[in-house]
């Protein structure tokens, strides 16, 4: 099949954004809409006409009327949930791909920092200041220069091994060094995101997006709104006055709501179980504690073991690594706020070679204190700071989905800073729950080691492999 001029027909909807990122909605092209089967689900729940029955209504009358009056004017939320959108946005900060993605609902994929090119790749500056590009150039800078000195370091400490294959090992190494470098690059730097959700989603993350701390996010929201109403007609709202009016209150709640970033804990640990909600006594049942006792690897923990309680970590972890672990939708972590209290994480200055690191700590320490004298505003802050600092992390779950999370992150194809502390959190649980309920931690590679197998995880275009 000759896919190009079927792929050149579609018509995506495209809206800019003002620090030169953009909105795209896609065109699948799709003959039914997703406006179109979420009405075709509304009418299968109340009918037995069978779905040939609901195409034959759909194709007399429309899914325009249907949508509006029975999602937007009556708020049955639920067949929002039965159509389903993709939207791309691209060019926008690490700090507003964060606040996008800080919902158990959101599904999709960001650019790694190991695939861009940051050479060229802009770096946000909302203050607009010559400062804050001064601030932002100098990390830009140190950056191409450790890769480039990294890169040439790396197969000194990790020579070849006679049954590698060089393809996967020059990769493996460029994945280390720009492991080892991502710390220095500011919060600020852009990236893009992929985001698959419901129409339901989608609106109400917008409604909670549009009173963000950060004006970014707040406009990001604000013009896919826009985009999905020009999209979707019959589905979301025009922003207008008397909207907002009338759901004053609500968005009042959501704003506050919106605004609460984890704040630096300066008493934060560097990794402690806090709080033990988990009921162990009714875990020890002799039907229940065999699927501790007999899991095989591999194998993920019923999820409905979480009916017997959570327990809760509090940990410090660079901004980086927490971009990873974010990703985690099974488990509740609080936004932290990005700031220079806890310091920079050492691991990526004892990777550096002693020139480098010289240059780095003294950079760190130059340019934290110019993006302080940048602003009070403290959330505007995080733009200029490096990805390198720690926060405080605060995280909850039930034991399947912390099990889960330990597994996947304690190997040697997670990024160190990581992948060291799922090996303490697993240390931690095992500890806590091995004698009581039974509770085995299954850890398949060295967490934090040179490793070429990361070279084989890569996605490439069919032209390139």
């Amino acid at each position: 099949m000759n896919y190009m001029s079927t792929i050149e027909q579609l018509k995506h909807h495209e809206t800019a954004l003002d620090d030169g990122g953009k909105i795209v909605v896609l065109d699948s092209g799709a003959v039914l809409t997703a406006e179109m089967t979420a009405m075709l689900q509304a009418l299968h729940s109340r009918s037995t006409d069978g779905i040939h029955g609901h195409l034959n209504v759909l194709a007399e009358r429309g899914a325009e009327k249907f949508m509006s009056t029975y999602y937007v004017q009556y708020g049955h939320k639920s067949i929002g949930d039965c159509g389903v959108g993709i939207v791309f946005i691209e060019g926008i900060s690490m700090l507003a791909a964060k606040a996008i993605q800080d919902s158990k609902l959101y599904n999709g994929q960001e650019a790694s920092t190991r695939y861009i090119d940051f050479a060229n790749q802009a770096f946000l500056n909302p203050l607009a200041t010559s400062a804050g590009t001064a601030i932002n150039e100098e990390y830009r800078r140190f950056y191409l220069k450790a890769v480039k000195e990294m890169t040439e370091e790396l197969p000194h400490r990790y020579p070849m091994g006679a049954d590698e294959k060089e393809t996967f090992y020059n990769k493996a190494i460029a994945a280390r060094a720009f492991d080892i470098t991502r710390g220095f690059l500011p919060a600020g730097a852009s990236t893009n995101i992929a985001w698959t959700t419901t129409l339901r989603q989608f609106d109400d993350r917008i409604m909670q997006l549009s009173h963000h701390p950060l004006a970014e996010v707040r406009e990001i929201a604000q013009k896919l709104n826009e985009a999905m109403l020009a999209v979707y007609p019959s589905s979301f709202k025009a922003d207008t006055p008397e909207r907002r009016e009338k759901y004053a209150d609500t968005h009042t709640y959501t704003a506050l709501a919106a605004q609460q970033y984890y704040h630096h804990d300066p008493k934060c640990p560097t990794l402690a179980l806090v709080r033990d909600g988990v009921d162990t006594e009714a875990l020890q049942d002799p039907n229940l504690k065999p699927l501790f006792t007999q899991r095989p690897t591999q194998t993920e923990l019923p999820k409905w073991l979480g009916a017997y309680g959570e327990a809760a970590f509090a940990f410090q972890l660079d901004f980086g690594s927490f971009r990873d672990i974010q990703r985690h939708r099974a488990v509740t972590q609080r936004m932290p706020l990005l700031t220079a209290e806890l310091g920079f994480n050492d691991w990526y200055l004892d990777e550096l070679t002693p020139s480098l690191r010289s240059e780095a700590e003294e950079l760190i320490e130059r340019l934290t204190k110019s993006a302080a004298e940048l602003t009070e505003d403290e959330a505007l802050r995080q733009y200029y700071l490096p990805m390198g600092l720690n926060i405080s992390n605060y995280l909850s779950g039930d034991l399947p989905s912390l099990v889960y999370l330990i597994e996947l992150r304690a190997t040697s194809l997670v990024h160190p800073t990581l992948a060291m502390q799922a090996a303490k959190m697993a240390d931690t649980l095992t500890e806590t729950y091995g004698e009581s309920i039974g509770l085995k931690i299954h850890l398949s590679s060295q967490p934090g080691r040179f490793d070429v197998k990361r070279g084989e995880a890569d996605i490439v275009r069919t032209d390139e492999k």
